[in-house]
């Protein structure tokens, strides 16, 4: 039975190709060297394109510095944290309470979907869900339950994942009232010892009138 089948092989292999079936089965057994090597060339070579790119990444990619304490700033100072310099750390408040957001910088860096709230304190923002320019501040007076809910979550996942490197400085602003009450207690410190000083005179007139007492005595 199997020579009969290989009888009608090699009748069909000569009929269809004219080779002869050692001929035939020699071609066949180099076209798949060739393919084999081919294929060994082209994965080696991605391989090879794969490794440069990784180490070309890895080369770009350069290891974040530890976070740096700035302690307490202003307002205007953080505004420099707002990743425009690279070489600066990226900075993000809640609550005034500052926070290094340096490894988030594809979110918060420029071009990243929250980069607006880099380099400031974003509580309102944060809290609303707002992305207004008005709400790009930390005043969260007036805000509902729901919002402040909101903000606190937020807070605890800052807290969670970034380093807080440092709080805004509150300013007082002075008001004409405060003004007024220094310029008048200054006035008053100035106006005391000259109401003090007419408490002498009678002192002296006294001692004046002893003398001529003394000089009848002698």
């Amino acid at each position: 039975m199997a020579l009969q089948v290989w009888e009608t092989l090699k009748e069909v292999i000569t009929a269809y190709t004219g080779l002869s079936p050692a001929t035939f089965f020699t071609v066949l057994a180099l076209l798949w060297a060739v393919y084999y090597v081919a294929t060994g060339l082209f994965r080696s070579s991605d391989d090879h394109h794969h490794q440069r790119s990784r180490a070309f990444e890895e080369e770009q990619m350069e290891p974040l510095p530890p976070p740096v304490q700035l302690g307490e700033i202003t307002e205007e100072e953080l505004k420099q944290y707002d990743g425009s310099d690279p070489k600066k750390p990226l900075l993000m408040a809640i609550k005034s309470q500052i926070y290094d957001v340096s490894q988030s910088r594809m979110f918060y860096g420029p071009g990243g979907p929250y980069a607006l709230f880099a380099g400031k304190d974003a509580s309102r923002a944060l809290a609303k869900m707002s992305f207004e320019e008005k709400d790009l501040t930390g005043d969260i007076s007036g805000l509902g339950p729901f919002e402040l809910d909101a903000l606190q979550d937020w807070e605890y996942k800052f807290m969670s994942k970034y380093v807080k490197v440092g709080t805004i400085k509150k300013t007082v602003p002075v008001t004409e009232g405060d003004a007024n009450g220094e310029a008048s207690g200054a006035a008053e410190s100035e106006a005391k010892p000259a109401e003090d000083s007419p408490s002498q005179s009678p002192v002296v007139e006294t001692e004046e009138k002893a003398y001529p007492a003394d000089t009848k005595d002698e």
